[in-house]
């Protein structure tokens, strides 16, 4: 098995736990759904070294306590775990959010 295709397997037991990362809220008070996502991927795969794939449903309010539920797959691996992103600091147009994916997968 390659060094990348292990990376994956174990991808869901690396993710568990937070990461923190930031994004730039621009002149609106909300973050995109898909800037949520791409935010949460890169700060995993610079905790992991492997860039899961994240889908976020919905817009992120640039409030603290503010939270979304989004969905993490990685690799060739169909198992979807849950992710919770957090605002835990807002600073002018940037905000901070912790990210911490689910120990067990959905379903």
């Amino acid at each position: 098995m390659s060094r990348r295709l292990r990376e994956l397997a174990v991808l869901p037991f690396l993710l568990a736990g937070l990461a923190a990362c930031s994004a730039s809220v621009g002149s609106t008070s909300t973050l995109s759904a898909d800037e949520v996502a791409s935010s949460a991927e890169d700060a995993l795969e610079e905790q992991i070294g492997v860039r899961p794939t994240i889908s976020c449903p919905e817009d992120l309010e640039a409030k603290v306590g503010e939270e979304a539920r989004c969905t993490l797959t990685g690799g060739d691996d169909p198992t979807e775990y849950g992710v919770t992103v957090r605002v835990t600091s807002v600073d002018g147009n940037d905000a901070t959010f912790d990210v911490e994916v689910d120990e067990e997968p959905l379903g």
